[in-house]
């Protein structure tokens, strides 16, 4: 018996992994976590899959469906939001099932930052203008932020910045930021990023909160701040240069 751990992706149906997929179908246990991820997913599980919602359970009633599934020799896909290697509580149930006994393994998935770019048409990363991307979040009820990890730390490198679970604390981010990327900085708001109901709010450090508060979000949102959010002037990568010798190029003459 196996604990498949499985990164739904962003909300897109579609987004999910060939892999995830496939493990879906063939688990005849399914726990989900259903404030986020989308049920039409469920529809993959075999017929009289036992499907379970997560969303109002504790850790100690997870891990009970776990243990019954073993048990029962039965396969258990754990379908998860976005992907499972950042803000997913994965770590904590894989601990509990290392204790346990049991196997369990983890298939990624499409992370919402990724599928919030790709609404923006944004690469996060461009030659000159940022080469590093910052992925944060502040403060909440579920776990505090360790005491050095800080938007003023991480703003001091003017990196592209992609600031998760913090859309109530829009003030607090833009007044942390502003110091380091100027009033012009451009900023974009990505709600349930490629969900049917996704919403785009662009601005720039010095007008976002307004133009956020003529069109509000309450939850489910990214905020990304950095310059290469509308770059249009910078150096080409040498990468397709006519001139850049790499080893699968072949180009030897140059």
């Amino acid at each position: 018996m196996v604990v498949h751990f499985i990164g739904a992706g962003p909300g897109a149906v579609d987004l999910i992994t060939v892999r995830g997929k496939t493990l879906l179908e063939n688990c005849p246990v399914c726990l989900y976590a259903g404030s986020i991820v989308p049920r039409e997913m469920l529809d993959w599980c075999p017929p009289g899959a036992r499907v379970v919602d997560t969303a109002p359970m504790s850790l100690d009633e997870i891990e009970a469906e776990y243990v019954r599934a073993h048990g029962a020799d039965k396969d258990v896909a754990r379908l998860h939001s976005g992907d499972l290697s950042i803000w997913s509580a994965v770590a904590e149930q894989m601990r509990r099932l290392e204790r346990l006994g049991i196997a369990y393994t983890l298939t990624p998935g499409v992370p919402a930052f990724a599928a919030a770019a790709a609404a923006l048409t944004a690469e996060l990363t461009v030659p000159e203008v940022a080469q590093s991307v910052v992925l944060t979040r502040v403060s909440g009820r579920a776990s505090p932020m360790p005491e050095r990890e800080t938007l003023a730390a991480f703003g001091a490198s003017r990196a592209t910045m992609a600031i998760h679970l913090a859309i109530h604390s829009l003030q607090r981010v833009v007044a942390e930021l502003r110091p380091f990327y100027g009033d012009d900085c451009p900023v974009a708001i990505v709600a349930h990023a490629s969900w049917p109901q996704q919403k785009i709010i662009r601005g720039t450090l010095a007008d976002i909160e307004g133009r956020f508060a003529e069109d509000p979000v309450e939850r489910t949102a990214i905020i990304f701040v950095g310059r290469a959010l509308d770059a249009s002037e910078f150096r080409e990568s040498a990468l397709y240069s006519a001139d850049y010798q790499r080893r699968f190029r072949g180009r030897d003459g140059l």
